[in-house]
């Protein structure tokens, strides 16, 4: 008779568990860490705006949507990485390999909560920054026109504007119009440029986060060196844009439109535009981000499993390594598409196909018992590095030698029938059976105690030479 097979929810359960803490705790630290890089410039405009608290609350809040975007990833990784890592360190994986449970049944857990995250991600994408940032847009208009709007008075002098200044003589309470308006411009000039009229009024646009100063029947002053400027005019208007100290949500239009308004407005071009193609990479970003984090947070299965009891654990380093990794070929991938260099689907949707096979490259290998990297392309890296870092280690130890006044910088060993004698004595390891030259970042080790005047004495005497030494050697 067969018998119903039963998910095992209570290891699943206990899998998510381990997975979701450290989540949530790098959730938390990572966007401490942006909230205090943000806060500087947002306290600064706080100040300057005499902001209360609540609005204060409200206007940082607009700012998180996009935060989330690069911090729910990050967090993500770095729970899953710590998650698997303290179940390995711990050596439970094994007492669950000895049960017969196999990697691949640890999968599902890791890839529902991968999936959840990256679904909460999406949410961000492609639902709430739109909409944080239109309602940022808004709140922040508000705010500023109400400082300006309260910032003009009669007979007084307004600095609301920033390096525009205003002065006006008498305000209308019916119309709001202004009667002898004196405006001073310090705007991108060393010396102000002084605008004078006979009535005045100030318009605002939402839309451009804008205030207008429209100015009518008088004359403009631009003082200089050699040639100063009068101009009259029945009709004058000085624009001042409205920012905050965070302004790029603000500045550009396409990050504040839906999914299906992007398609639509990029349908508009008939050409392939510099416009149309922000429009499209902008759509893909919102596609694209989400579904990064869904490769990222899988890789963090066989990174995590990497630990082992005794063994210091590497995967967070890694999963850092990997997370950086992804944003520098999503932004290379981001430019391509902008220069038009390759389609945009292909050039922001490489990332992910290259991160999504290294994932099941990875967890495949893991699975199998096997390490990460194949053995050919650990020794090949292995032995390239090597070289590398044993020519810069003895490039290291001639200078401070040197330094030191152990020797000319450019003391060698004397090449020829392989019988080379130096001007300090060849040092051997009495346990390692290897003796070194001077040169070699070795030479002074605790048990090289044997002394021999050249190197085919040393090889006589059945000693092997320091394969640093022979990179110095050939170099």
């Amino acid at each position: 008779m067969k018998t119903a097979y039963k998910l095992p929810f209570l290891l699943y359960s206990y899998l998510a568990t381990e997975m979701l803490a450290p989540f949530f705790a790098s959730f938390i630290i990572i966007n401490s860490v942006f909230f205090l890089v943000k806060l500087i410039p947002f306290l600064n405009f706080t100040l300057e705006l005499n902001i209360g608290l609540s609005d204060f609350i409200r206007l940082f809040a607009f700012l998180f949507p996009n935060i989330f975007l690069y911090s729910i990833p990050m967090a993500a990784m770095i729970g899953i990485t710590i998650g698997f890592a303290r179940l390995s360190s711990d050596s439970e994986i094994l007492a669950l390999k000895a049960s017969g449970i196999s990697i691949y049944q640890v999968l599902p857990p890791t890839i529902v909560v991968a999936i959840l995250i990256a679904l909460f991600t999406a949410f961000f994408s492609i639902k709430l920054i739109p909409l944080s940032e239109i309602s940022m847009k808004r709140l922040v208009y508000q705010l500023m026109t109400e400082k300006i709007n309260h910032g003009i008075k009669e007979h007084s002098f307004t600095e609301a504007l920033g390096d525009v200044v205003v002065h006006v003589d008498k305000i209308n309470d019916k119309t709001g119009e202004w009667e002898k308006v004196w405006v001073s411009d310090m705007r991108g000039v060393q010396n102000p440029v002084i605008t004078m009229a006979s009535t005045g009024s100030m318009k605002s646009n939402i839309e451009d986060m804008m205030v207008s100063i429209v100015l009518r029947n008088g004359s403009l002053h631009r003082p200089g060196n050699e040639n100063a400027q009068i101009v009259q005019f029945e009709r004058y208007i000085i624009n001042i844009p409205l920012l905050p100290p965070d302004s790029k949500a603000t500045r550009l239009k396409r990050s504040s439109l839906t999914m299906s308004e992007l398609l639509e407005n990029s349908q508009l071009e008939t050409q392939n535009t510099t416009h149309k193609r922000k429009l499209l990479i902008e759509y893909h970003k919102r596609l694209v981000l989400p579904f990064g984090c869904l490769m990222i947070s899988l890789i963090g299965l066989p990174l995590g499993l990497q630990a082992r009891p005794g063994k210091k654990a590497i995967g967070i380093q890694a999963g850092l390594a990997v997370f950086i990794l992804y944003y520098i070929l999503f932004t290379f991938g981001k430019t391509l598409a902008e220069e038009d260099v390759l389609p945009i689907p292909i050039a922001m949707w490489t990332p992910n196909i290259l991160f999504l096979l290294l994932a099941i490259f990875w967890i495949i290998r893991i699975s199998n018992e096997k390490p990460l990297f194949p053995e050919k392309i650990t020794r090949l890296f292995g032995k390239y590095f090597g070289q590398i870092t044993h020519f810069l280690a003895g490039q290291y130890s001639k200078i401070t030698k040197h330094l030191r006044g152990q020797g000319p910088i450019d003391e060698k060993v004397n090449k020829g029938s392989g019988q080379g004698m130096t001007k300090t004595e060849i040092r051997g390891n009495v346990k390692s059976r290897v003796f070194h030259l001077p040169e070699c970042e070795f030479y002074d080790c605790r048990n090289c105690t044997i002394e021999f005047k050249d190197i085919q004495i040393a090889l006589d005497s059945g000693f092997e030479q320091c394969h640093l030494c022979k990179t110095l050697e050939d170099i």
